[in-house]
């Protein structure tokens, strides 16, 4: 048995907690193998809608094991308030998740550090949600973290050490913070994790796929903004590519099977960094009012533009994607004309790669579409799909080189079309 993967192919928001929760029914376990309480996955079933940030997707499909793996980093606190609030409406995660004793902790002052870092940054703002990720992937990598694990061994005086060297740094910046009140509600966020089973899930995880057992690993944000691979700097500070899943779960790269890779019939942005077909104008704006287009996790207005296919096509390449998922397809049912970005000028000089750098001198090259001028919210089979849509949906296929396998009409789970069509 092997391990499928389901990515965000842009700038992550496309959408990856539905189809988690859409797919669960067909596995066993869902893991997730890396970011933190920056992901916001939106779901919606049963005229309700939830917001997860650090537990997994599959939680609201009975009898699932779900994982939060060791590539992830946890803020006790968020967590504890984020599960407590599930289980007021019914969902008992203790009951369902496990964690990974290897993942990464997020201190109270990783979170200060975060906005004092972002603070000095000045007009060079990532745009962070300021929730402490970068920072504690910064010790993680530096040998300086602190992990689940580490509850049980030793904790207060590694404790005591990693506040005392952030505290260090945050004098050195003469950056005012109150330190108190948050390490209050942390150390009772560490308490509520010690009900969860926390355990050595990289054991698990292989121990499951040798009994046969179906794995579904998710990632949060998306494939652009990887570390290594996205458009760094303004990025996040994990690996958000098929490799991540390997390296945040404890399996080998020969145990990855399918890779889903989600992406949305445009392309949307939050904070900072380059965007190539960002729009600007009335059609951005119909974009983001169509498509609810607002961070689940920070509330900001996300920026919106047609869709990137040079980008596209080098995340498809980078995870190895062998299907593909298009999101929010009915967010565009109203326009009169689609675009798509086949490729970049650059500086008078065209090219479909996408380049080391993207600076304000790229411009999109588009080709353009008739719009649908369909309301397809309430479509129940790909036979219902209007003449203009499925060519749109060839045009990519053709030009992605991956099958679109499923396409999603509406937040709701139930508006998803599984398509039929042949490889």
């Amino acid at each position: 048995m092997k391990v499928d993967v389901l990515l965000g192919l842009q700038w992550g928001d496309e959408g990856k907690g539905k189809v988690v929760d859409v797919l669960t029914p067909h596995y066993d376990i869902v893991a997730r193998f890396q970011g933190g309480p920056n992901a916001g996955h939106t779901l919606e079933f049963d005229g309700k809608k939830y917001v997860l940030r650090s537990i997994p997707s599959g939680i609201f499909q009975g009898g699932k094991t779900n994982i939060i793996g060791n590539g992830v980093v946890l803020d006790p606190a968020l967590f504890k308030a984020e599960s407590e609030a599930l289980s007021a409406s019914g969902h008992d995660l203790t009951k369902c998740l496990l964690i990974s004793k290897k993942a990464h902790l997020i201190l109270p002052t990783h979170r200060i550090l975060d906005a004092a870092y972002e603070s000095a940054k000045g007009s060079s703002k990532i745009g962070t949600t300021g929730k402490g990720i970068g920072p504690t992937y910064t010790d993680k990598v530096g040998r300086n973290g602190l992990r689940v694990g580490d509850i049980f061994h030793d904790f207060d005086s590694k404790y005591k050490a990693a506040i005392s060297r952030h505290e260090t740094i945050l004098k050195q910046m003469n950056y005012q913070y109150d330190l108190e009140p948050v390490e209050k509600e942390w150390f009772e966020g560490v308490e509520y994790l010690k009900k969860f089973q926390l355990t050595d899930t990289d054991l698990l995880i292989n121990e499951y796929l040798n009994e046969n057992k179906t794995i579904l690993a998710e990632g949060a944000q998306g494939t652009m903004l990887d570390v290594d691979f996205g458009s760094y700097p303004f990025v996040t500070s994990s690996n958000t590519i098929c490799a991540g899943a390997c390296t945040g779960l404890g399996v080998a790269p020969q145990k990855i099977g399918e890779v889903y890779g989600i992406f949305k019939a445009y392309c949307t942005r939050v904070g900072s960094g380059p965007f190539p077909t960002e729009l600007f104008d009335e059609t951005g704006d119909r974009m983001r009012k169509n498509g609810v287009e607002f961070g689940s996790v920070t509330g900001r207005p996300r920026r919106c533009g047609w869709i990137d296919l040079v980008a596209l096509r080098y995340a498809i390449m980078i995870d190895g994607v062998t299907q593909l998922i298009m999101m929010k397809s009915d967010v565009m049912d109203d326009f009169d004309t689609i675009k798509a970005c086949v490729a970049y000028d650059m500086d008078g000089t065209e090219t479909e790669n996408f380049p080391f750098e993207i600076t304000e001198t790229v411009k999109p090259v588009y080709a353009e579409f008739a719009g649908w001028k369909t309301d397809m919210t309430k479509m129940q089979s790909e036979d219902e799909f209007p003449e203009e849509f499925n060519a749109y949906l060839s045009f990519l296929e053709e030009t992605l080189g991956v099958t679109i396998k499923m396409v999603s009409l509406g937040p709701d789970r139930a508006q998803t079309i599984v398509r039929y069509t042949e490889d």
